[in-house]
């Protein structure tokens, strides 16, 4: 009989301990940390206190995550109320970078918009090139990294050499007419792997209030 075989019996027989229960007070095991020998309950215990402290561990990334969110959500309805209360695109333009700005701590926010009738005598109606114009077209969704090489970044103005991840967030569903661009001097503020969820709201709030007032 081999170890296999005994932990195969002692799992299709587990009345064995019952029938003797002296088993579990003289048998010793070595102690997970450290070299000296325990009972078998009190290893039991040793390993029930370690899965307590992981779970309590993970318990407590759970609420933490569920905080941040929590305080993500509150920031979104913030601006969507903002925008909602916008009452006409200048406004608007202007409540979004103000709340990305001061609520969600991003330091640089270009805004674009074409195809809409937006004054090229405003910042958001700027002329952009076709490659900029094609890409944002083909994004399918919030797209996050590195700020190098990309085609947006000279959007950025004097802040551009300084830029090390940017968020590009296209707006509209059927038809992209502009596109919201953020940018960090971070590097993982950013990143490619990043959930966008929210961006992608926040795309969805900016396109419907921007249409709607042009």
């Amino acid at each position: 009989m081999n170890e296999d075989d005994i932990a195969v019996f002692l799992r299709t027989h587990p009345q064995f301990f019952d029938h003797h229960p002296e088993l579990l007070e003289t048998i010793r095991v070595p102690h997970p940390h450290g070299g000296r020998a325990i009972p078998i309950v009190e290893r039991q215990l040793v390993s029930l206190r370690e899965r307590t402290r992981s779970l309590e561990s993970k318990l407590g990334e759970l609420m933490q995550i569920g905080e941040e969110n929590d305080t993500i959500s509150e920031r979104v309805h913030r601006l969507a109320v903002a925008l909602l209360a916008a009452r006409d695109f200048p406004a608007l333009a202007q409540a979004l970078v103000f709340h990305l700005r001061e609520d969600f701590s991003v330091p640089h926010v270009v805004l674009r918009v074409w195809a809409k009738g937006v004054s090229a005598e405003v910042p958001e109606g700027e002329a952009i090139s076709d490659v900029q114009r094609q890409t944002a077209e083909t994004m399918g969704g919030p797209q996050c990294g590195p700020a190098a090489d990309s085609p947006y970044l000279a959007w950025f103005g004097g802040a551009a050499p300084q830029l090390r991840s940017l968020a590009l967030v296209p707006l509209g569903e059927t038809t992209v007419f502009g596109l919201l661009a953020l940018g960090s001097e971070d590097a993982e503020r950013f990143y490619a792997e990043m959930g966008t969820l929210y961006l992608r709201r926040i795309g969805e709030l900016c396109a419907v209030g921007a249409a709607s007032r042009l």
